[in-house]
């Protein structure tokens, strides 16, 4: 599919997206490039790509398609490092949770000749670094890619189909609209995660032990996800602001309303709640989006 690809950042994502094409033999030559001596150490033990490459302007030499897979707050350096070393033909993507400030920090660095796809594949898991990805993390997952022209026309078929080699269903979105549904599925969940686990780490000692070793599967869920990067999500939280803030806004007026409704001992208001927010839960088992299983399929 294509002759060369390099991936810059090889954490979670960008070690899946590596194991994913060698399993599927989409290049020839799979080249990465990490800033750290030790992520590339790892890989060179992992055996997931055909070179490493320290340098990050030799690393996009020649290639057909870049794809940057570090945190947010990293893009502008690694844009202008790398910018007037991708040939005419290159694909340069990524795939970054927040595609408004993406597509203005890259649109203000590149060269016009260059080819820029701006992508999403919605897909993660709490571990990070090299040893945590797995080829088939993509497997049924969306992917959403955000152009920002229409001059390019067979390098988008070209990205779409790449994307859904490696298992992904596609989806086309304004950066924009893109923004504001991550704001709700994943980034304020992340936020609330991070915030409830922070006020359990808050509490007196005698108490969070108690949290700790009582903790039923609800709060076990938060400290998973709480557990996530702190890099990544300190950069999406900051880099999606507007959308965020107006996000939080709205969860703090439905929080209100909830806290009313447990004054007041409105116990049908509670019920109509309830109610409604399990059916968004049906909805996304039946979208394929998580398995119909008590616990979610845990055994413990």
């Amino acid at each position: 599919m294509f002759n060369k690809i390099t991936i810059i950042g090889l954490g979670l994502i960008g070690s899946s997206i590596a194991r994913a094409i060698k399993k599927k033999h989409l290049c020839k030559n799979l080249v990465a490039h990490d800033k750290s001596k030790i992520v590339l150490k790892k890989i060179v033990k992992l055996k997931i790509t055909n070179h490493i490459e320290p340098n990050l302007k030799k690393s996009v030499q020649n290639s057909d398609l870049v794809i940057i897979c570090t945190p947010l707050g990293t893009y502008k350096n690694i844009v202008s490092v790398i910018k007037n070393n991708l040939k005419n033909t290159c694909i340069l993507t990524d795939v970054g949770s927040a595609k408004i400030f993406v597509t203005n920090t890259v649109n203000k660095l590149i060269n016009k000749n260059t080819i820029w796809i701006p992508a999403h594949p919605v897909a993660g898991t709490e571990e990070s670094g090299p040893e945590a990805g797995f080829a088939d993390l993509f497997k049924n997952r969306w992917c959403i890619i955000t152009p920002v022209s229409k001059k390019n026309p067979n390098a988008l078929k070209k990205l779409n189909n790449f994307w859904k080699k490696i298992g992904s269903k596609v989806q086309y979105m304004t950066a924009e609209h893109h923004d504001k549904v991550m704001a709700i599925t994943s980034h304020i969940p992340h936020l609330i995660a991070y915030n409830i686990v922070g006020t359990a780490a808050n509490l007196e000692k005698d108490t969070k032990s108690e949290v700790i070793k009582y903790s039923a599967s609800g709060f076990r869920d938060f400290t998973r996800i709480a557990s996530s990067d702190p890099t990544m999500w300190r950069d999406i939280a900051l880099n999606n602001r507007k959308q965020i803030l107006h996000m939080l806004e709205k969860f703090n007026l439905d929080l209100n309303n909830l806290k009313r409704a447990i004054i007041k001992k409105d116990a049908g208001k509670l019920f109509k709640l309830f109610s409604k927010t399990r059916k968004i839960r049906q909805a996304i088992v039946k979208a394929g989006q998580d398995i119909d299983s008590p616990n979610f399929g845990r055994k413990n």
